[in-house]
């Protein structure tokens, strides 16, 4: 079965509101098995337009990660999230061959 990841590119606004996110986001992660593959760090954007952070979480399977999206628990730390940031997420199988 083929793991699931987001991806996440994201503008903070107000990073110390942005903390109270990622201090709230870790117990859905641990549920749904995510492993951080990029959190932040240094990047050159050469094509297209980018964001100052980047993300990429690796999960179980493809329906872990949509699942951890959609759950309660996550969508209460997203609210954390949302009011002082900008983000583009996309949910994506990886490939299995």
């Amino acid at each position: 079965m083929p793991k699931g990841y987001w991806i996440g590119r994201i503008d903070v606004d107000d990073l110390e509101e942005y903390k109270k996110y990622i201090a709230t986001n870790a117990e859905a992660f641990a549920i749904y098995g995510a492993n951080f593959l990029i959190r932040g760090g240094q990047f050159e954007s050469v094509e297209g337009t980018s964001r100052s952070r980047n993300v990429v979480i690796e999960f179980p399977s493809y329906q872990n990660a949509k699942d951890c999206y959609n759950s309660d628990i996550y969508q209460k730390a997203k609210a954390f999230r949302d009011p002082v940031s900008r983000c583009d997420l996309i949910i994506i199988e990886g490939y299995a061959d």
